[in-house]
């Protein structure tokens, strides 16, 4: 892509017709058919906005998901990968819950689970959209095993069920895929290598670029080993720290070839940034590296604001990169 491309992490807010029509499914009140007519109008709505707004690279919302995680392990509506099912109920953050999976058996892909949502995306636009899967680790991580020996032995035959499905995602014409992390700091020194082998695992040889999202927590317990990942572009929530990553890239030097994603909007507040604000961001991060190497994304994925919001944080940062590039006297 050109200098200081735009993109989204991956989850937009669902629309309120989407999140009752979710809960009618789960009560048995309509059928699998009609949450899917409602799924792909409400992905269709965030394709166009994303059109209308300026983005480079799009996303598809996730808007048949509802956990990250439970997606891929039972959650209603998703494909179940094959020696997972949902257990209880646990905290997330905040107010937010979701039902934890466990490993109960052998993990086994169980055919394509996010092929079908990524063609229809990509039919409704000529410019790329992004393939999102959530990493080894991290499924790992945030479930239950009560099956393997090991967590080493978890995660890697996790990382071969993700692999077939970035392969039947390439197979359908992929071009970028994000493999979300943001597990990846919870053990950082006693799990952090495996993390790494199993993101090779899963990407290793395949023709496509790799992204990876890693969300807040303590990304300094992890840099620069972070740097070790088999990926094309590594994406931060920088803005959320007040840039706090740049002392430490500058302390410890970027010393690598890989793209930096940075976050230039909060996703946590509702508060929309100025222009000029997230301008101040960019000007900061370019003192590190040049435009060639830098994407441009919020922080985090934009479920927990409202649509309304989400597009005001979209636009201000779209604008800020146009007038950046303007100054810069880039196409």
């Amino acid at each position: 892509m050109s200098a200081l491309t735009t993109t989204a992490v991956g989850s937009y807010a669902k629309p309120d017709y989407l999140t009752k029509a979710r809960t009618e499914f789960s009560q048995g009140k309509i059928s699998r058919e009609e949450l899917g007519k409602l799924e792909r109008r409400a992905t269709e709505f965030w394709i166009r906005t994303q059109e209308r707004i300026g983005l480079d690279v799009l996303v598809h919302g996730e808007m048949e998901r509802g956990d990250m995680v439970a997606y891929f392990a039972g959650e209603p509506g998703g494909r179940t990968i094959g020696g997972m099912k949902l257990g209880g109920l646990v905290r997330a953050y905040g107010n937010r819950y979701y039902h934890k999976p466990i490993i109960f058996d052998r993990l086994e892909w169980p055919g394509p689970m996010t092929v079908e949502m990524w063609r229809f995306s990509q039919s409704l636009t000529e410019r790329p959209v992004k393939g999102m899967l959530t990493g080894a680790y991290t499924m790992v991580e945030w479930s239950f095993d009560e099956h393997y020996p090991s967590r080493r032995d978890a995660v890697l035959d996790m990382a071969k069920v993700i692999r077939r499905e970035v392969e039947e995602l390439v197979q359908a014409g992929a071009k970028y895929i994000q493999i979300d992390e943001p597990a990846i700091h919870t053990r950082p020194h006693e799990d952090f290598d495996l993390a790494v082998e199993a993101m090779r695992v899963t990407v290793e040889g395949i023709d496509a670029e790799f992204h990876t999202h890693i969300c807040y927590g303590e990304v300094e317990k992890i840099y620069p080993d972070m740097l070790r990942l088999p990926v094309k572009q590594i994406h931060l929530a920088f803005k959320n720290t007040d840039f706090a990553y740049l002392k430490l890239m500058e302390e410890h030097a970027y010393d690598s070839d890989k793209d930096l994603g940075v976050g230039v909007t909060d996703v946590h507040t509702r508060f929309t940034e100025s222009v000029d604000e997230v301008k101040e961001g960019l000007r900061r991060v370019l003192k590190l590296l040049p435009p060639e190497r830098l994407w441009i994304l919020p922080d985090c994925g934009l479920k927990t604001r409202t649509v309304e919001e989400s597009e005001a944080k979209l636009q201000v940062m779209v604008d800020a990169v146009r007038e950046i590039k303007r100054e810069l006297e880039i196409e």
